[in-house]
């Protein structure tokens, strides 16, 4: 089922102020605990650790992002 353009808007939107502020608080909490569970934790691995999840994040929201930003493709040409 493909979103329209006005849906994927408003989800993005909905994703940004309060998804991604939400998973930022899981993954603070995610490396504070790899960092109590594994104290002399190598600085590349946590490294790795928070690029991957600086990553992660995208990669399933892809499509709802992809060309948000552009002006709406099902717009009249008067309405632009």
């Amino acid at each position: 089922m493909a979103l329209s353009y006005k849906v994927r808007r408003r989800w993005s939107l909905i994703i940004l102020l309060i998804g991604l502020p939400l998973y930022i608080v899981v993954a603070v909490t995610l490396t504070d605990w790899l960092r109590g569970a594994w104290p002399g934790m190598p600085m590349m691995v946590e490294f790795f650790v928070f690029v991957a999840l600086g990553v992660v994040w995208a990669l399933p929201l892809r499509r709802v992002f992809r060309g948000v930003g552009q002006p709406d493709p099902d717009a009249d040409a008067q309405d632009r």
